[in-house]
């Protein structure tokens, strides 16, 4: 039986001298895993559809242990990611990061749209590589079940105040009241940009918010320490995204 999804190509790997077995992101079924049969031989018509970071339509048929890819057609290559080291580094953070928190064979529409969504402003290279990178975590997180809690002060119930304190182990936050002292320091204007973004219905709309750039630093290190509690598994991606914005 033959299907036919849109996906994202987030991992690939060589089979025996010229198969491939890509890990996809589809919209309908979430991850799932499909061979691609002789994808090294030059005149292979899928050998260019199938690469990583293609966003693209497939056709599949279930084979006895695994989808194959019958046919394949791009829609989206993300070119301009392979010309900065930099956004390469952070795709392939988001794409890892898609693997561990992504759902098989269930639909994943949102998250899906996120990585896309994410993919598309590394390309064009306008808006700030700390707030696509904090964004995509802190939602990817929300849409993996570990969404943290921010409604108000875990402890007195408090909405606001200024500061905030952000507990990484307990994923909630304090007031300036009821501080515990292993909590993050978080600015209001932090605590809103968080609440945004795990809140924002409209996944197209999480990215369009600015902080100072000290509040943008502040952000970022929440996002990736709490990203970091929640995550098992060796983030080798991200060691190396950091090793490159460090040199």
């Amino acid at each position: 039986m033959q299907t036919t999804v849109k996906g994202l190509i987030i991992r690939e790997q060589t089979i025996g001298e010229s198969d491939r077995l890509v890990t996809l992101l589809t919209d309908e079924f979430g991850i799932i895993k499909a061979f691609v049969r002789r994808a090294k031989t030059y005149k292979n018509q899928n050998l260019s559809s199938t690469s990583l970071f293609v966003y693209g339509e497939f056709k599949l048929y279930k084979g006895r242990d695994a989808y194959v890819i019958d046919n394949a057609r791009s829609l989206e290559v993300f070119f301009e990611l392979r010309e900065d080291i930099e956004r390469l580094a952070l795709a392939q953070y988001f794409a890892q990061l898609t693997y561990y928190l992504g759902s098989e064979e269930q639909p994943s529409h949102e998250m899906l749209r996120l990585v896309l969504n994410a993919l598309h402003l590394l390309c064009k290279g306008k808006k700030d590589k700390k707030i696509i990178k904090a964004v995509t975590e802190m939602r990817m997180l929300t849409l993996g079940g570990y969404m943290p809690n921010l409604l108000a002060c875990y402890r007195c119930g408090a909405f606001e105040s200024d500061p905030m304190y952000f507990d990484i182990q307990e994923g909630c936050i304090y007031c300036k009241d009821c501080n515990r002292n292993n909590a993050l320091f978080a600015p209001l204007g932090v605590i809103t940009a968080l609440r945004f973004i795990c809140f924002n219905e409209d996944i197209s709309k999480i990215f369009s918010f600015s902080l100072s750039d000290e509040n943008l630093e502040i952000l970022f290190d929440i996002c990736e320490k709490y990203l970091v509690s929640r995550v098992e598994g060796k983030l080798t991606t991200l060691d190396f995204y950091k090793s490159i914005i460090q040199e």
